[in-house]
């Protein structure tokens, strides 16, 4: 199986099927498309995915796929790899609430204190929402923290799976965020030296730009 990949490399969401596609062993071809390369308005990427976002993924029989964690979760399927996704029912569960809890928690704080604090990118450079984000991924990496000195070295345990990696990714923000009173969280910095152990993370999670 040979993916397109519809997405700029230095995408948040891309980098999750990118690393995801590394360590599947699942093969690819990737095009620029989103900030700062052609626009996702362009028609003929509209007739990809109307709603207007990267990732957008093509299987070799046409099918197009869109939303990054639903592209991970169907990759790991197909490739029958039941070590990234569990096929029990309650380690599977294990896997997606944290999958979850990275898009729907954090990336609501990260606009803040990533794109808005960091970047100065407008709308989210407003200083209010600086602030909410910033204070809010401080608690939600601390939660985070917390979870990993009662476990890990992994996000669900010993082993490396698909929650690691949009966790990966917001660990990776979260160092290259600079404010002032930001603490140290010591699990969550073992944990990105261990996921830094790892090649695909080193290519698309560490290394990959905002």
């Amino acid at each position: 199986m040979t993916i397109r990949i519809l997405g700029r490399a230095n995408s948040f969401n891309v980098r999750k099927v990118l690393w995801a596609s590394d360590e599947l062993g699942v093969a690819y071809t990737r095009e620029d498309w989103g900030r700062g390369f052609r626009p996702t308005t362009d028609p003929e990427f509209q007739a990809i995915n109307p709603i207007g976002l990267v990732p957008a993924v093509v299987l070799e029989d046409g099918t197009v796929l869109r939303e990054s964690n639903t592209i991970i979760r169907f990759l790991a399927t197909v490739s029958g790899d039941t070590a990234l996704y569990p096929a029990a029912p309650i380690a599977r569960a294990g896997v997606e609430q944290w999958m979850d809890w990275a898009n729907y928690e954090t990336s609501i704080s990260l606009r803040g204190a990533f794109l808005g604090g960091q970047l100065n990118e407008p709308p989210w450079n407003h200083p209010w929402f600086i602030e909410q984000g910033r204070a809010h991924i401080t608690k939600e990496v601390g939660q985070l923290d917390a979870h990993l000195a009662r476990g890990g070295p992994y996000i669900t345990g010993e082993s490396f799976t698909l929650a690691d990696i949009p966790i990966g990714l917001v660990v990776n923000r979260w160092f290259n965020l600079t404010f002032e009173g930001k603490p140290d969280y010591p699990a969550v910095a073992r944990y990105y030296e261990t996921l830094s152990e790892r090649p695909a993370y080193l290519k698309h999670g560490r290394n990959g730009l905002p």
